[in-house]
C-alpha cells in the first residue's frame, strides 16, 4: 500500500533534491553540457555583495513575518475562542486571505499602495499629508511586502492556535477563576504554558513558511527597487530561470535549505530544554 507513495517521494522529492545538489557543483545553463566546477558556485555566492544583501533581506522578511503571524494569530485565536452566534463567520472571514491567490493579493495591494492612484495615498492626501512611495522606497518596500504577507497568512496561524486553545480543558480555566486569578494571570500562568507545544509547532511552521516568499515578491516588486526586496528564494528563480545559471541557483537553494534546517534544529533544542525545565 505504501509503495506508490514511496515511489512518488523518491522520484519527485528525493531525486530532484539529490540532483540539485549535484548541479550545485557544476556550471550548467540547460542548453549545453554541465561542467564540473567544484565549490566555485559556493565561493562566488559568499563573495557576491548582491547575495549578502539578498540574505539580509531574507532574514529581515522572516523576522517580521514570524513575529507578525505569531502575535496576530494568537491574538485573533484568543478573540475568537468563544461559543457565540455567528463566530464561524468571523473565523472564515479572517481565514479567507489564506486561500486567496498570492498573485491576486499582490496585484490588489499594489493598486492600493500605488503612489498616484492608490487609495491609501489618496487618504493621506485628503488628510493633508504627503504621499508615500510604499513600494518605490528601498527602505519601505521590504517591510511593506512582509506586512502584506503577514496579513495574508495570519488566518492560518489563527486556526492552529485556535485548535490548541480548544484542546485546553475548561475545568483548568474554571479552577483558575475559582482561585481568584484575573485575566492576565490566567493567560500567562495557565493558557500560555498549556499552549506551549502548539506554540513551538506554529513557530517551526512560521519559520519554514517565512522563507517561501516567492509569490508575493514576484507579484508586487520583482525584487526591486534596487534589490531591496530580493530574497533567497526569488534569487534562485532569477539565476535559474532568467539567467540560466542552474549551478549557482542550486548553490543558493542549498544555502537556504541549510539556514532553515539550522534554525529548526535550534528551535527543537530550545523546546526540549524548556520542557525539561518545567518538570
Amino acid at each position: 500500500m505504501l509503495i506508490p507513495t514511496m515511489i512518488g517521494l523518491l522520484i519527485f522529492r528525493l531525486g530532484p533534491l539529490l540532483g540539485s545538489l549535484a548541479i550545485s557543483f557544476t556550471d550548467w545553463n540547460m542548453l549545453t553540457s554541465a561542467t564540473f566546477v567544484g565549490l566555485a558556485n559556493y565561493k562566488e555566492m559568499f563573495h557576491n555583495p548582491s547575495f549578502i544583501q539578498t540574505a539580509k533581506n531574507t532574514f529581515i522578511f522572516s523576522l517580521i513575518y514570524v513575529l507578525g503571524v505569531m502575535f496576530l494569530g494568537l491574538s485573533l485565536a484568543l478573540l475568537l475562542n468563544k461559543k457565540a452566534k455567528g463566530i464561524g463567520f468571523f473565523r472564515g472571514a479572517f481565514y479567507s486571505p489564506v486561500v486567496t491567490s498570492a498573485v491576486a493579493v499582490g496585484i490588489v495591494w499594489s493598486w492600493i499602495l500605488s503612489p498616484r492612484i492608490g487609495i491609501l495615498n489618496q487618504l493621506l492626501l485628503a488628510l493633508g499629508l504627503n504621499e508615500v512611495y510604499w513600494l518605490g522606497d528601498p527602505k519601505l518596500a521590504l517591510p511593506v511586502v512582509a506586512v502584506i504577507q503577514v496579513w495574508k497568512m495570519t488566518g492560518y496561524y489563527m486556526i492552529l492556535f485556535l485548535a490548541g486553545l480548544q484542546d485546553i480543558p475548561d475545568t483548568i480555566r474554571e479552577a483558575a477563576i475559582v482561585d481568584g486569578a484575573n485575566g492576565r494571570q490566567r493567560f500567562f500562568k495557565v493558557t500560555l504554558p498549556l499552549l506551549s507545544h502548539m506554540t513551538f509547532f506554529v513557530l517551526n511552521v512560521a519559520i519554514i513558511d517565512s522563507f517561501k516568499n516567492f509569490e508575493i515578491i514576484y507579484a508586487m516588486t520583482k525584487g526591486g527597487p534596487q534589490n531591496a526586496t530580493n530574497t533567497l528564494v526569488y534569487d534562485v528563480y532569477i539565476n535559474g530561470f532568467i539567467h540560466f545559471r542552474l549551478g549557482y541557483a542550486s548553490a543558493v537553494s542549498y544555502f537556504l535549505l541549510a539556514c532553515v534546517a539550522i534554525i529548526t534544529i535550534i528551535n527543537f533544542i530550545v523546546k526540549k530544554r524548556w520542557v525539561k525545565s518545567q518538570y
